[in-house]
């Protein structure tokens, strides 16, 4: 089977987006909601994937990267909602702790 290559879209909570490109969607997700590096989504808090598409060809997946991140927010915001209209986080179900549940459990443990 060739490999894969995503062009996703992850959010905040209050709806700041960030638009990439991976091999390993899983991974990267991961990375973004553990802050695993700095940039555009931990500053942001950008923590949930709202949208994503697959691609066999790495050259496709950063050419639809460019398209999306070129448009206008409400023509990204309809792509979003004509999948995901209530924008769940897709990887919800991914992990056994995500980083909110955690800061709970820590908040809780120091009371």
């Amino acid at each position: 089977m060739p490999p894969s290559y995503f062009t996703y879209i992850m959010a905040s909570r209050s709806h700041t987006l960030y638009i990439g490109v991976t091999s390993d969607l899983q991974k990267r997700v991961f990375q973004h909601k553990w802050r695993e590096h700095d940039g555009f989504t931990g500053r942001y808090n950008c923590d949930r994937l709202i949208w994503f598409e697959t691609h066999q060809d790495v050259a496709i997946a950063i050419d639809r990267e460019k398209q999306l991140k070129g448009w206008r927010r409400e023509k990204k915001i309809a792509l979003i909602e004509k999948t995901n209209p209530a924008w769940i986080d897709l990887s919800r179900d991914w992990y056994d702790l995500e980083p909110a549940d955690h800061s709970r459990s820590l908040d809780r443990m120091n009371t």
